[in-house]
């Protein structure tokens, strides 16, 4: 297990990161700034089959690092609010998502308070609501899922191998599963408010101070619902010892209606239509898209023997390998310096279809595989590895394949990864194919926050 210390760094190191930051190969040479030697892999690269759903997610990850009460989220109406330009008027209805992901930090030395984490949900009608908790969890990074290190890639049949908050929690509701300290269901009368979420993110007896909480929550209501996500610290005593109490619905609700937005800010993102530097920022508000899927997939014929080809997984503006596909969840409402749209797809599922076809007189062996390439956005002719990766993890979290092996019996693996900045990874299945035949294959993960997008599927025939 990794040290306070380590932990704390972790986090330091990754507040500077904005995101996108076996074969023999065809060509190698130094990289540009002469301490790294970059494998060149010339191959197709091609647009993902399928698209993102319609399901609207609730996304609270700015600021990043909360260092005072306030509010981080909120869709309520702005009517009545003392700060209403922190409230975005937006109402669920039936299947959404809520991603939240914070660290807290103490605003000034020793001030080890612990601060609360709050999602609180209102029914404006005037009949009864339903909000029924499909799956879910919510973990810190102490001592829930510290950052310890892992091999490259493991099985994870029991769930029971993740490093980090945002690997344990993708872990958790990849297998459909929901923690104790989430309801199966809350009912929220008319004009009423109720707590989904009332969690804390402590810091005492950490060092550096400095602890992070990431959750994701399927859910759907019966009615229209407005959401936010709101930061109290602990309630004191007179002598100013802290209560081993949660902050109360009354607590919660004043904050919401008396308070603004959580400070400081996050980096401002540069406008993805300028010209110039791209800062991507972080990400508070509505998106468009729960989950990447490609039910009605035709066919993919395999490469040729020794060919691949590859597939993008999480593109953006700026990160689009070449293949001008952006699989960013749009935002339909944000605040005016947070991010343009879902960089990164945290808590995204990708369910990706892969019917291999080997439309050849010969069998032909195959392998499908997760890589972290070196990111780019022009059309290129393949893909760029180091040959030595830099010790900054890009990917970490939990997939999962679905596949007929080569005598026909149905399979379903869970598979660990960790991948560094331009790694090309293993191999995750190796399928031999008959003259003709087509095998129904299927990868599903969800993207995990921590992770730093793109990565790619890698479809290759062996010689």
């Amino acid at each position: 297990m990794v040290s306070n210390f380590r932990l704390g760094m972790y986090w330091l190191s990754a507040l500077a990161i904005a995101l996108g930051f076996s074969f023999t190969p065809l060509a190698t040479h130094p990289a540009d700034s002469g301490e790294q030697v970059i494998i060149e892999q010339p191959q197709p690269i091609l647009p993902l089959p399928g698209r993102l759903d319609r399901v609207p997610v609730f996304n609270s990850n700015s600021p990043e690092v909360v260092q005072s009460e306030g509010i981080l989220l909120s869709t309520f109406p702005p009517t009545g609010m003392i700060t209403p330009e922190a409230h975005l008027n937006y109402a669920f209805r039936g299947r959404f998502d809520i991603f939240a992901h914070h660290i807290a930090k103490p605003p000034q030395e020793n001030d080890l308070r612990t601060l609360y984490l709050g999602v609180l949900a209102h029914n404006p009608g005037d009949r009864p609501v339903t909000v029924d908790l499909l799956q879910g969890a919510s973990y810190l990074s102490q001592p829930d899922a510290p950052f310890i290190p892992l091999p490259p890639s493991q099985p994870n049949p029991l769930g029971r191998i993740y490093a980090g908050p945002g690997d344990r929690v993708m872990n958790d509701v990849l297998r459909g599963q929901r923690s104790p300290e989430l309801p199966d269901q809350i009912i929220i009368p008319g004009g009423e408010s109720r707590l989904i979420l009332n969690l804390p993110i402590p810091v005492q007896n950490l060092t550096p101070p400095l602890n992070g909480r990431s959750t994701l929550i399927r859910a759907r209501s019966s009615g229209p619902i407005y959401l936010a996500s709101l930061g109290l610290y602990a309630p004191r005593d007179t002598d100013q010892a802290e209560q081993e109490r949660s902050p109360t619905l009354d607590e919660w609700q004043s904050i919401l209606k008396n308070g603004a937005l959580v400070t400081p800010r996050d980096r401002t993102p540069s406008d993805p239509e300028a010209s110039g530097p791209l800062v991507y920022g972080r990400v508070a508000g509505v998106g468009i898209g729960s989950r990447w899927q490609n039910p009605g997939q035709t066919p993919l014929t395999i490469p040729e023997s020794g060919q691949r080809v590859s597939y993008p997984l999480s593109s953006l503006v700026g990160g689009t390998m070449g293949t001008g596909q952006i699989q960013t969840a749009p935002l339909v409402v944000r605040y005016p310096d947070t991010a343009y749209a879902a960089h990164g797809n945290y808590g995204i599922e990708y369910d990706v279809f892969l019917p291999l076809q080997n439309n050849t007189t010969q069998p032909q062996t195959v392998t499908v595989s997760l890589q972290t390439p070196i990111k780019f956005d022009a059309p290129a002719a393949g893909l760029r590895f180091y040959e030595t990766p830099p010790n900054r993890i890009f990917f970490r979290g939990t997939v999962r394949l679905h596949y007929r092996d080569d005598r026909g019996t149905p399979q379903s693996q869970f598979v660990h990864l960790v991948q560094r900045q331009g790694e090309q990874g293993p191999e995750l299945l190796r399928l031999t194919l008959q003259p003709g035949e087509i095998r129904p294959t299927r990868l599903s993960f969800l993207y995990p926050a921590d992770a730093t997008p793109p990565q790619v599927l890698t479809i290759q025939t062996l010689d």
